[in-house]
């Protein structure tokens, strides 16, 4: 994102087609097809395993398998506010979904979210994704449609399972 931000300005970003390589800094993307696969169910199937890793740093912290159901929003769309996940991986694999928009940004040397590095993607059928630990993003935005989607992180009922980052100035996200 070429505009700067501050406090009085705001700015926008196109988002882009969700792909692996430009997706790779903040996580994976969880597809059929993206590696090799090998034969199940009496060949009835092709399994694609270790799709995303899957991490918690907190022994005490218990995967939470939930279902989010999104109310569809249009493009552009204005993102007010990052949350990251510091002690866990993310992952949202869609149930019912046409499209999603994914913002995400590197981290700040202060540990805040990097605005001047997000990045916006829009995520297609049969895409799902996991942020990786830490990975600043926006809460999964259903486009089109209302979506459902199965998340999957480890929580423990404390502050570390979700902090937010209001930003100064709000950002458009436009269609590509």
């Amino acid at each position: 994102m070429s505009a700067s931000m501050s406090s009085s300005s705001s700015s926008s970003l196109t988002a882009q087609p969700l792909s692996m390589a430009a997706f790779a800094p903040f996580g994976a993307v969880v597809s059929a097809g993206l590696q090799a696969g090998s034969s199940a169910n009496q060949g009835t199937a092709v399994r694609f395993d270790r799709c995303a890793s899957l991490v918690s740093t907190r022994d005490d912290a218990a995967p939470n398998l939930a279902v989010f159901r999104s109310t569809k929003k249009a493009l552009p769309f204005a993102v007010r506010l990052l949350e990251r996940h510091p002690c866990s991986t993310q992952t949202f694999i869609p149930m019912v979904c046409r499209r999603f928009l994914v913002v995400v940004a590197p981290t700040a040397p202060d540990g805040g979210p990097d605005v001047s590095g997000l990045r916006a993607f829009v995520c297609g059928p049969g895409q799902g994704i996991s942020y990786g630990v830490g990975v600043w993003h926006h809460p999964i935005i259903a486009l089109d449609d209302d979506a459902d989607f199965v998340m999957l992180a480890w929580e423990d009922g404390t502050a570390l399972d979700c902090i937010e980052h209001p930003l100064a100035a709000s950002i458009l996200i436009t269609d590509a």
